[in-house]
């Protein structure tokens, strides 16, 4: 007779540890061969040697540190701080497929960040990072506030995925018409970032996204006790001492603050906010939010990173833009989450 296993503790620590452990493996390894690959190719010891600064290739050493090293670290910090930004939101709405892009909260971001950019840039003056993030982020407020009050009227999943992707629509056009009327210099930036690309960040970008997005992820982490009490409903975590109201406004600014980040750095990223956080749900087995919102950060690094890798070299030297890649790779993720929910609601 076949004894089953006994699931201990001690078992799960030692899957998670190895969960852990191969993700951050996979996203070091994504690291460097974005950094090594392209269209001049780095070998794998030019890269050590330019990072431990032994490099003597000039050529190596400016496309290391001046080009790939910057945008892969904010391909990772991005990626990361999307992946938990859509994490949040699927908590606080209590829906699998809530996303910072399907729920038209990027797209708020993006015309806000579009607006300030064409302003500036028709005047002449300098923008800044953090300009853009506060730009964003009010941008991303406000499209939230249009879905929590729709959310109020409609408690069908569905029509709330309707009616974000709606406001994403309008979003999008109103930029589109800014992006049309632009001066001709002001397009070809606009054009791109609008797109949603990783291209063109500098190191002052990467150090201001690294610590608005670690920050907010401290933070988030602090939560983990508090939102494992609000899955299980809203009654349990009152009678758990959690403050329902400051809770979900901590949420929507968390949430805001990182998706707001990504949009002002590298435009509307699309379905990674949606993908990552049920795929490593599905590897985990588990909803303990300690566990997950570390995974989501590493999951999400370890996705932009292998899209981006793909959107620069696929088609070299054309470069896709980023939403392209993730929306391929993140809409079949949504389409079996539906269809498996759909499943669950019907047994």
């Amino acid at each position: 007779m076949q004894r089953l296993p006994i699931y201990t503790g001690w078992n799960k620590r030692k899957k998670y540890t190895l969960l852990f452990a191969g993700l951050t493996v996979l996203a070091v390894v994504l690291l460097f061969s974005n950094i090594s690959i392209g269209s001049v190719s780095v070998p794998f010891t030019e890269v050590l040697k330019s990072l431990t600064g032994k490099s003597r290739e000039l050529t190596f050493d400016n496309i290391v540190w001046q080009i790939r090293f910057p945008r892969a670290l904010a391909a990772a910090i991005l990626g990361g701080a999307l992946a938990l930004s859509g994490y949040l939101l699927q908590t606080f709405f209590h829906n699998p497929i809530a996303g910072p892009f399907v729920l038209g909260i990027s797209s708020g971001a993006k015309l806000a960040v579009a607006l300030i950019m064409v302003f500036l840039l028709r005047n002449a003056i300098e923008i800044s990072s953090l300009l853009l993030i506060l730009a964003a982020f009010a941008g991303a407020m406000l499209s939230m506030g249009f879905v929590l009050l729709i959310s109020r009227k409609l408690r069908q999943t569905a029509m709330l995925v309707v009616s974000g992707i709606m406001i994403g629509y309008i979003c999008s056009a109103i930029t589109d018409l800014v992006v049309t009327f632009a001066d001709d210099s002001d397009i070809v930036n606009l054009h791109n970032w609008s797109m949603g690309s990783f291209s063109g960040i500098s190191w002052d970008n990467v150090a201001v996204m690294a610590v608005v997005v670690l920050l907010t992820s401290g933070l988030v982490f602090l939560m983990s006790k508090p939102i494992a009490a609000y899955q299980m409903g809203e009654v349990y975590a009152e009678s758990m001492g959690v403050n329902i109201r400051s809770f979900r406004i901590a949420l929507v600014l968390l949430s805001s603050v990182l998706s707001a980040c990504v949009t002002a750095f590298a435009g509307p990223v699309s379905f990674v906010g949606i993908a990552v956080p049920q795929i490593v749900k599905r590897m985990f087995h588990t909803m303990k939010p300690m566990i997950l919102i570390p995974a989501c950060f590493l999951g999400g690094a370890a996705w932009c990173l292998f899209c981006d890798l793909l959107a620069r070299t696929l088609f070299a030297p054309t470069e896709l833009s980023i939403s392209t890649v993730t929306a391929i790779f993140g809409v079949p993720v949504v389409i079996y989450v539906m269809i498996h929910q759909k499943k669950e609601n019907l047994n």
